[in-house]
This record gives C-alpha cells, structure tokens and sequence, in this order.
C-alpha cells in the first residue's frame, strides 16, 4: 500500500518543482544521471564476478579486520555501500560467507562510503569533471556493443563513471543557478530541532533514490552553493547514513534467514553510530575544525569538513560496535530465528535458494552447489538407515566388518516418509531454481548447471534404488541361510565403504586424493558385481540358495551397483572441481585396485 502511494506522490513533487522552477529540472536530471551512471558501474562489476570474487572472499574475509578492509577497498571502488550490502547478503545468502563476515565487510562499507563525500568535495567541486565525463561515455558505449564480457564489464564502468560525473556536474550547476531563484538556506532550522528535522529529511531522500552516495553528492553539492547551512548538512549526512539501511532490508527481504540477519545488524550499526553522531554533534563538530585545521582545510571550506565530519562519525561507529560483534551476532542469531515448525515435524527444506542469491550468477551457482551438498548430506542419512546401519559408524574408522554387526534399528525405516520429507521438496525446488538462474548464466555455467542438475537426480535415484532394496536386506540379513546373508552383508558393507570413501571426498582438500578415490569406488563396483564376477552362478549351481533367493539377490545386486554408480556420479561433480578431472571412467577401470590402494598408500605417507 505504502509502495502505491509513494511513486505517485513522488511523480507530484517533482511535477510541481518543475513547474516552479526551471533550475530545479536541472538539478534533478542530475540525480537521475548520477543514479543510472551508479546502475551502470553495478552492471560493470557483475561482469567481473565470477568465481574470482569468491575466492577473494574466502581469502579476504577469514579475519574481522580483513573483512572490515574487504569492505572499505570494494566500498571505494564500487561507490556504492548499498551495492556491496545488497552483494554481501546475496554472498551470505549463497553461504560463502559468515554472519560475522558478513557484519565486518558492512562495518567497512560504512567507512568506505566516506571516500565518495572526499572525491566529490575535493575533486568534483572544484575541477570541470563533465569535461572528463564525455570521453567516458562515448569510449564506454563503444566497449558496451562489443561481444566479448570483459570489454562489456569495463564498458558499462566507464559509461556508468562517464554518468557519474556528468550528474554531478548537473547537480552542482543546478544549485547554483538555483539560489539566485529560491534561499533554501533561508529554510535553515538551529539546534536539536533542525538536527531531527534534517535528519529526517536525509533517510527520506535516501530511502526514495536508494542510494546514500546520491544524498551525499546532492547534499555537498547545495552546501557548495551556500542552500543549506553547514550545520544541517551534518544532519542530512547522518540521516543519509541512517536511510541507506532500507536498501539492505529490501534486499534482505528475499533472502533467507541469516540474509535478514546481516540487515538486522546493519540496521542497529548505522542506528547506534547515528545516535553517536546526534548526541555528540557539538563535539564531532570540535574534532572536525580540529583535524580540519591541522591538515589545511580552509575554515570556510564546509564540503571537505563535510566529508571530514562524515569519515569521522562513520570510524567512531566501527570502533564502538567492533568489541560487541560476537554478541551482536549471538542477539541475532536468537532473535531471527528459522522456522522450526516444519523441521519439527521431520520437514526438511532448501537453505541456500532464495531471490537474494540471483543477484550474481556465480552466487546463483554456489548457492545451487551448496544446495546439493545439503540434499546429498539427507540421501546419506536415508540410504544409511536404509541399510540398517549407523551414520557415526560409517564416518567413523571403525572396521566395515563391525559396522555392518551394528545395526541402526530393529523396526525399518520409512525410506517413503523420509523421501517425502528431506528429499522430494528440495530437489524440487533446486530444478526450479536453476531454471530461473540459468537465464544470466554463460555457456560455460549452464553446461556446469545440468552436470548439477543430473547429480542431483542421481541422488534421488540413489535413495529410490534403496528403498527397494531395503525389504530383502534386512530380511536375509537375518537369515539362517548363512550364504545368503553373506551376500547382503557383503552389499551392505560395499555400500558402506563408498558412503565412507564419499565422506571423506567431500571433506578433504586435496584434489588428487578425491580423484584416486572415486577412481577406487569404480573399479570396486565392477569388480564385486556377483554377475559379472561368477559368484551368483556358483550358489546357484551349488544349490547352497533357493531359486527365490537368487532372484532376490540378482535384482538386489542390481539396485546396489545403480545406488553405487549414482552416488560416484554425483559425487564426482559435487565434490571435485571438474576441470581438472582428466581422467576418462575407461582408463579408471583399466586402473586395478591394487595399483589404486599403492597411490593412496604412498599419498599418505
């Protein structure tokens, strides 16, 4: 409702300024270059995001102070604090990263917005920058057309860098034909009133253009017009750093719980240093004329003790709150809490998918991998306690021969309730997603996204293929036929062994040693086919099981090697970086076992 009443109002407002003023047509095209020239360098940065930025996030944000440095360098570079609030709940969203992370990259944003108030009054006010805004533009446009996604990237920076500056100029000539039409300095209000009032202005303005970099930029251009009074710009600026939050909150609003966690903790550091700023207004303005003087700004130079005043503030927020960040998250943690009536009741549903993460493709594509690892970690369970066997046994380095002696429960398990509940939803909803996120992939990302696609059907075949071959396991597991029970303990320790093998694949680092192992698993699932291998006609011929009893174990059999070949598949592209797995399933089966366990041998020695 709110949203229905807002744009038209807005549509009014400007309606009615254009009417009355022409110079107030100028300044606001100026304000809308600027915004689109901030939409272009976004556009610019996608570009260069895939897979590299997530490495640097997992390299950069391991410590607070390099989150908080993280924050501050792509804060500087991209302009935008919004921006990189919107892509670091869109990370946190994906899991790349921590809440905590998350929060120190924010508390950095905050600083590295200050940058955009120094640029802009040490350099866009008193240089002629629409002179450098037209060869920005027309090189921009021309790298836009080409094909190739690096040249587009720096194309869409250069004209949104081009925009920038022209909406400053705008902005700034606007201002000054504007005073000699309408005083606003006229309208200035002193004390704690003014404070409040023009606070509340600068969350307003911010709150409707979306960007706290543009209210800077508006607000230091008026001041260098002499239309505001330098003592209700400090109060436009902390109002500005207030408002930017509402960006992150509607950002957060698609995404999932530890997204509106990162916005919650953003909402309460920009709320906590505002209060700062207001309670101590008269001393920040000491501190400001201090540093202004030491390092030889002019006392009547009110732009650059703007963005003094704002630096100043911002610091003193981050030093505040940096010590309580550990409680801070713990307060979130507690307050924003999943729904847990459904995991209550044995749901189970996708953690990592949300509209948050579309923002880039590759969070879209490490959110989805994410998301397979998570239905993997459930068809683990289900498939275990399919078996009859114990989830800590099996990950554990407990012999496989005493693993399969251990079983999980005298009554079976459900496999179709357990499927319903952790399997059915989830794989659902990664079909649907990956089809919206394709959409923005390259060639090269979608041909990943159906290898993900097809492991994640091979899991849900997987927990399929056990329930049919719950029934007669733990039937000839119990059998007095010893034969018999040999061979389904022989297919359930086989299955254990390559639960274990996948475990340990999904949890190491070294490339090599995932590779050799599924190398492994793939010899051993041809090697012990009872088919292939003569031992189901030796029973038989035998006599030592029934004819039953053969049909059981040769379509049992069966379902053991598609769980095995499933999950091989599925794990070697959940788990190995498939670029460098080289090496064809043909020359893995030509690879022995032996020769297989003596590079694992000499691996771990």
């Amino acid at each position: 409702m709110l949203r229905k009443i807002l744009l038209p109002t807005i549509f009014i407002i400007l309606a009615y300024g254009f009417w009355v003023s022409p110079d107030f047509k100028v300044i606001a095209a100026g304000v809308s270059i600027f915004l689109f020239g901030m939409l272009s360098l976004e556009e610019g940065f996608k570009a260069f995001s895939g897979g590299t930025l997530e490495k640097i996030l997992q390299k950069s944000t391991d410590k607070l102070y390099k989150s908080i440095g993280f924050g501050i360098l792509t804060t500087t570079i991209m302009q935008s604090s919004s921006l990189v609030s919107v892509l670091t709940i869109s990370f946190l969203g994906a899991g790349l990263i921590g809440l905590a992370q998350g929060i120190g990259i924010v508390f950095g944003a905050n600083i590295g917005t200050t940058t955009g108030a120094w640029l802009v009054a040490g350099l866009g006010l008193k240089v002629k920058i629409s002179a450098y805004a037209m060869p920005m533009l027309v090189f921009g446009v021309i790298l836009i057309f080409q094909k190739a996604k690096s040249l587009k990237g720096i194309g869409y920076v250069l004209t949104g860098l081009g925009f920038l500056f022209l909406g400053i100029h705008y902005m700034k000539d606007g201002f000054e034909a504007f005073k000699d039409t309408i005083d606003l300095a006229s309208y200035a209000v002193t004390g704690y009133t003014g404070l409040f009032i023009f606070t509340g202005i600068g969350i307003f303005a911010t709150v409707v253009m979306q960007s706290s970099h543009a209210t800077l930029v508006l607000i230091i251009t008026a001041l260098a017009a002499g239309q505001i009074s330098y003592e209700n710009a400090l109060a436009l600026a902390i109002g500005a750093n207030v408002g930017t939050t509402i960006t992150a909150i509607l950002g957060a609003m698609s995404s999932n719980i530890v997204g509106k966690q990162l916005a919650g903790a953003h909402l309460i550091f920009n709320g906590v240093t505002g209060l700062i700023a207001i309670l101590f207004i008269h001393q920040l303005m000491y501190s400001v004329d201090a540093i202004s003087a030491y390092v030889g700004i002019a006392n009547d130079d009110y732009a650059l003790k703007l963005a003094v005043f704002h630096t100043i503030f911002n610091v003193i927020g981050v030093l505040v709150m940096v010590p309580f960040i550990g409680k801070l998250v713990t307060f979130l943690e507690s307050t924003l809490k999943v729904d847990s009536a459904r995991s209550d009741a044995g749901y189970d549903s996708a953690r990592y998918l949300n509209e948050s993460v579309l923002e880039l493709p590759s969070t879209s594509m490490a959110a989805i991998v994410r998301e397979t690892k998570h239905l993997y970690e459930n068809a683990f369970e289900i498939i275990t306690h399919g078996l009859n066997l114990k989830r800590t046994n099996i990950i554990s380095s407990m012999p496989l021969e005493e693993v399969i002696k251990e079983s999980y429960s005298q009554d079976p398990i459900n496999v179709d309730e357990f499927y319903n509940n952790k399997i059915k939803g989830i794989y659902g909803e990664i079909i649907d997603f990956s089809t919206r996120a394709q959409s923005a992939m390259s060639p090269n990302d979608i041909e990943i996204l159906y290898k993900l696609k097809l492991a994640n059907r091979d899991i849900v075949e997987a927990v399929k293929d056990t329930k049919h071959l719950q029934k007669n396991l733990i039937k000839y597991s119990q059998s007095a036929n010893t034969h018999i029970k040999e061979q389904y303990d022989i297919i359930r320790r086989d299955l254990s062994e390559l639960l274990r093998n996948i475990n340990i694949i999904a949890t190491t680092d070294e490339e090599d040693v995932k590779l050799l192992l599924l190398s492994k698993a793939k010899v051993h699932t041809e090697k012990y086919d009872i088919l292939a291998n003569g031992t189901l006609d030796k029973l038989i011929r035998e006599g030592l099981i029934t004819n039953e009893m053969a049909t059981s174990l040769m379509n049992d059999s069966a379902y053991a090697y598609d769980i095995s070949k499933n999950l091989i598949d599925m794990a070697e592209v959940t788990f190995t970086d498939i670029s460098t797995n080289t090496i064809s399933f043909n020359e893995e089966l030509a690879m022995n076992a032996e020769d297989i366990e003596l590079i694992l041998e000499k691996k771990d020695d």
